[in-house]
C-alpha cells in the first residue's frame, strides 16, 4: 500500500505541475525551438524538469514518512537525493542559458562526487561466468567506475531524449523494473524511491508524448540520469538491470562517440546520428521507434531480473551486436546519401 501511495503522490503532483510549468517556460522564452537535430514544428517548453522534480520530491517526502531509511541506506539515499538537487539546478541553468559542455560536465561529476562522498558507488559486481562476487578493492579505482558510470548515464538520458516520450517512457520502465528488483530483495525505502520517481514520470508523460507541449529540458533529463545511475548501485545486481534495460541508448551513445571522432567533429556535440534519429531519417514513425525502444526495454530488464547471470551476459552481447550492427549501417548508409 505504501507504494501505491507514493506512486499516487508523486504522479499527482507532476500531473497538475505540467501546465504551470510550460506556462512559466513561455513566459520566460525557455523554450527548444527547431533546428539542428531537433525538428519538432515549433517551439516547445523545456522545463518539464519542474514537475518532475515536484512530483519526485513530495513522493519521497512520504517516503520517509512512511519508510523511513535504516543505517547505510539512509546515508546513500540521502546522497542520492542531495546530488539530484545539485544537478537539477544545473540543469535549470543550462536550461535558461546553454551552458558550454565543459561546464555542464561539471556539473554532472560535482553531483557524481555527492554521491560518492554518501558511499553511493561500484565496489563490487557479479562475475556473470561463475556467479561470484567480485570486489573492486582499490578505492580510487572504485571511485573512478562509479564517476564515470553516473556521469556516462546522465549524458546517455540526455542523448535519448530526441523524440515525443522517450526518454521518459524508457526511464519510467527502468525506474519500475529497479522497484521491482529491490521490493524482492526486501529494500523498502531503497524499492520506494524509483516508485516515486516512476509516479513523477508518468505524471509528466501525458505532456511529453506527441505531440509533445513539455519538454524534459537539461534539468529533466540530469534528474532522471543522475537517478537511475545511482539507484542502480543501491542494491546487489541492478547494475545488470540497468545495462539491459538501457542497453540500446548506451551503445548508441558510444557509437556516436565514436563515429564524431572518426569524422573529426567534437564527441560533446550534439546531431541527429543517433538510432532513434537515423530510423526517424528513414522514414519510419516516431511512435513506432518510441513503442519499439519500450518494447526492447521492458524485455530485456524482464531477462536482467529472472535471467542467470551468464544469460545475461549473453543477451547483452546479443542485444549489442545487433544494435551496434544497424548504427553502422545506418552512419555509412547516411554518408552514402549525404547526410
Amino acid at each position: 500500500m505504501e507504494f501505491v501511495l507514493v506512486l499516487a503522490l508523486a504522479f499527482g503532483v507532476s500531473l497538475v505541475l505540467g501546465p504551470a510549468s510550460r506556462t512559466l517556460a513561455q513566459r520566460r522564452q525557455i523554450l527548444a525551438r527547431p533546428g539542428g537535430r531537433r525538428q519538432h514544428p515549433g517551439p516547445v517548453a523545456k522545463l518539464g524538469g519542474l514537475p518532475l522534480m515536484a512530483g519526485y520530491l513530495v513522493g519521497i517526502g512520504l517516503v520517509y514518512w512512511l519508510l523511513p531509511p535504516q543505517g547505510d541506506d539512509a546515508l546513500r539515499l540521502r546522497g542520492v537525493l542531495l546530488g539530484s538537487l545539485l544537478v537539477f539546478g544545473g540543469g535549470l541553468i543550462d536550461d535558461r542559458w546553454e551552458l558550454s559542455p565543459w561546464a555542464q560536465f561539471t556539473i554532472q561529476f560535482a553531483g557524481a562526487t555527492v554521491a560518492m562522498a554518501h558511499i553511493v558507488f561500484i565496489e563490487v559486481f557479479t562475475n556473470p561466468l561463475t556467479g561470484e562476487a567480485v570486489w573492486i578493492q582499490w578505492r580510487p579505482l572504485a571511485l573512478l567506475v562509479t564517476a564515470l558510470w553516473i556521469v556516462g548515464l546522465i549524458n546517455t538520458v540526455n542523448w535519448l531524449d530526441g523524440l515525443d516520450g522517450l526518454a521518459a517512457g524508457v526511464g519510467t520502465i527502468a525506474a519500475l523494473l529497479f522497484a521491482w528488483h529491490s521490493y524482492r530483495l526486501g529494500q523498502g525505502a531503497v524499492a520506494a524511491f524509483p516508485v516515486a520517481l516512476a509516479g513523477a514520470l508518468l505524471g509528466f508523460l501525458p505532456y511529453n508524448f506527441a505531440k509533445a507541449s513539455l519538454f524534459l529540458g537539461t534539468a529533466g533529463a540530469y534528474l532522471l540520469g543522475f537517478n537511475l545511475a545511482t539507484l542502480a548501485i543501491l542494491s546487489p545486481a541492478k547494475i545488470a538491470t540497468a545495462l539491459l534495460v538501457m542497453a540500446v541508448p548506451i551503445i548508441d551513445g558510444l557509437w556516436r562517440v565514436i563515429d564524431r571522432l572518426r569524422r573529426g567533429r567534437s564527441p560533446f556535440f550534439g546531431d541527429r546520428g543517433h538510432l532513434h534519429f537515423r530510423l526517424a531519417d528513414e522514414g519510419v514513425p516516431p511512435r513506432v521507434i518510441v513503442l519499439g525502444y519500450y518494447a526492447v526495454s521492458l524485455a530485456f530488464g524482464l531477462v536482467a531480473i529472472f535471467a542467470t547471470g551468464l544469460l545475461k551476459l549473453v543477451f547483452l552481447l546479443m542485444l549489442g551486436v545487433i544494435v551496434l550492427a544497424l548504427l553502422v549501417w545506418l552512419s555509412f548508409r547516411g554518408e552514402a546519401v549525404g547526410r
